[in-house]
């Protein structure tokens, strides 16, 4: 009862000094709206990495070849793509996808733009997430006939052509003349669309008609091999198995450091995930230097009470005040200031929040968690425990007589 007699009397002295109160809480509003929207943006950063390598498949892995110098020419072959797919020798792996890769003139009449032109199997959509907006992905049967279709990324087709519809139109590739049948949907978050303008043909095609591509061990080159397992819990044991076939078909020796690269998406996935906490931490440690600041104008303003409410105290002490109610009124006072300025704070971060993500073209979400809110409320209420008991106790030191003297 004493607790909430006391609450009901923080309120009133609170409410007898408005500005005062508010400016007193102002750094303590700023610290807990600081530190919940650093920390959110920190999160939100952090799930659009995730979404990101998710979206290319957690369960993949992607080899590409190790070259010392640039211009030289790949180790990784359509012969190790079909080895990898063998069933026989990898039921781990679900799915073998090779690519041919290679920056190309593409032209629609008079529309032309330098684009990254793909050449992969029909198996590379499923594999690398890639969404169809509009048609189709090219199938297996245009695959092995070496029909000369390409599927345009959204941004390639709005350059390529503007209002138009795409679907069943001719396109140029150096001069080559290939049919739209799909147009891929805007993946969200990924800047590299804006700048490779992708473009995807059969394999086969690419390599035959379009790439010059060289010969390794009487196989095509291939730029990169995207392997899809098939259950992530085998993702290392697949990487394990891999690399052993390809060292094996490189004919590598027990000394011999591998000629190639093998990016496990898992592995980035939690090397992602351990770089955003780091940096969520840091922001949210950067932010806790306004909580402290707070504090400490609460425990000044407090102070300031204390001497302006001297008579007070000393009334109360001679009318049978115990140690004890004062300690507890002048702390009670000093939770309830912070309690209404983390509250405070925790709205105005909400709005920020809301401020930001209404922005079209701001990269990332800003994610406010409850445990953020609670943990943010907590340390505000514990500021008030921490930064009001000296003015309290200090409080319960004054001598009634001297109390009742001073003016």
């Amino acid at each position: 009862m004493k607790a909430l007699r006391y609450s009901n009397v923080a309120w009133e002295s609170i409410m007898a000094n408005k500005m005062r109160s508010l400016l007193t809480m102002l750094g303590l509003i700023i610290g807990v709206a600081s530190v919940l929207t650093t920390v959110g943006i920190g999160r939100g950063a952090a799930l659009g990495v995730t979404k990101e390598i998710e979206g290319q498949g957690i369960n993949t892995l992607v080899i590409t070849p190790k070259t010392e110098n640039v211009g030289d020419s790949s180790t990784l072959t359509a012969g190790d793509a079909a080895a990898l797919a063998d069933p026989r020798i990898h039921p781990e792996i679900h799915a073998v996808a090779p690519t041919n890769s290679t920056f190309m003139r593409v032209a629609n009449g008079n529309q032309a733009i330098e684009s990254q032109v793909t050449g992969a199997t029909a198996t590379y959509a499923d594999i690398k997430n890639l969404k169809v907006e509009r048609g189709r992905f090219f199938n297996a049967v245009e695959e092995s006939s070496q029909q000369r279709v390409v599927v345009l990324s959204s941004l390639a087709a709005h350059d390529l052509f503007k209002n138009a519809d795409p679907l069943g139109q001719s396109i140029r590739i150096n001069n080559e003349p290939f049919t739209v049948v799909g147009i891929l949907k805007k993946s969200s978050g990924d800047d590299s669309e804006a700048y490779f303008r992708p473009i995807y043909t059969p394999l086969e095609v690419a390599q035959n008609r379009l790439i010059n591509t060289p010969r390794y061990r009487g196989d095509f080159v291939v730029s990169e091999i995207t392997i899809q397992v098939t259950d992530r819990e085998l993702i290392s044991y697949a990487e394990s198995q891999v690399e052993q076939t390809l060292r094996l078909r490189h004919d590598l020796n027990v000394n011999d450091k591998n000629d190639f690269h093998i990016l496990n998406q898992a592995r980035l996935l939690e090397i992602a995930g351990n770089i955003a906490n780091m940096m969520t931490a840091l922001l949210g440690s950067i932010g806790t230097v306004s909580l402290l600041v707070g504090g400490i104008g609460i425990m000044n303003i407090m102070l300031v009470s204390v001497t302006e409410r001297t008579s007070e105290i000393g009334l109360r002490k001679a009318l049978g005040a115990q140690d004890s109610d004062i300690l507890l009124q002048f702390l009670i006072e000093a939770l309830v200031l912070c309690a209404l300025g983390s509250l405070i704070g925790i709205i105005l971060s909400y709005s920020v929040s809301a401020l930001l993500n209404g922005i079209p073209d701001f990269p990332f979400d800003i994610i406010l968690e409850y445990w953020s809110l609670l943990l943010a409320l907590a340390v505000g209420l514990f500021s008030g425990f921490v930064f009001g008991l000296y003015p309290a106790i200090r409080a319960t030191r004054l001598d009634p007589i001297d109390a009742l003297r001073y003016e």
